[in-house]
């Protein structure tokens, strides 16, 4: 039986995309470290996805931009993403493993588990995946939106991010919908009265 673990990437930030990624394990397979992403660091996040990525039977990623997120909401973006991760492996899985609470939309038989990135080593490895495929491009959405520090804080709510958007305004990749990307009148200018 072939078991894909999901999970996602970017939720909560401000600017970039929510990443997903699907990843199809060997059912024997052992992954010294193997964890939730926030739990690793960086270089061994990068480590540990190559390792992934070697021994996995398929892998695959799914995004969804803040167009889209703006549009639908975040929470339904990140079923879409988890979706197009699915629809992108290069094996059918007989069985789907969320990361959450939430089913995504799929006629696979799927199974939901808060905190999955902790137990399911299929989903450990998507979180990883996701995470590493998240931060490479947050780089290089810093590089073409330069002033934000995006490939700093990669998109979070930071002090240097809210203060970069107050003096740049947003990007095309921020969220329009999320608070304190787009200001209100009244929040840049505190002293207007309330009409």
């Amino acid at each position: 039986m072939l078991v894909a673990g999901i999970d996602e990437a970017g939720r909560g930030c401000l600017a970039g995309p929510v990443v997903a990624a699907a990843v199809i394990l060997p059912a024997k397979a052992i992954i010294s470290g193997l964890t939730d992403s926030k739990k690793v660091s960086s270089s061994m996040r990068e480590l540990l996805a190559l390792e992934i990525k070697a021994r996995c039977i398929c892998w695959s990623i799914g995004l969804a931009w803040p167009a889209e997120i703006d549009r639908i909401n975040v929470l339904q973006a990140t079923m879409q993403a988890m979706r197009r991760a699915v629809r992108c492996l290069a094996r059918e899985p007989d069985r789907l493993l969320v990361d959450g609470n939430h089913q995504i939309p799929s006629t696979i038989p799927q199974k939901c588990i808060t905190g999955g990135d902790l137990s399911q080593p299929c989903i450990s490895a998507a979180s990883i995946l996701a995470k590493t495929f998240r931060d490479k491009l947050m780089g290089k959405l810093d590089l073409r939106y330069p002033g934000y520090g995006l490939s700093r804080h990669k998109g979070y709510g930071t002090k240097e991010h809210l203060l970069a958007l107050q003096n740049l305004g947003p990007s095309p990749v921020h969220r329009k919908s999320f608070k304190g990307v787009v200001q209100t009148s009244r929040e840049v200018f505190p002293w207007l009265p309330i009409i």
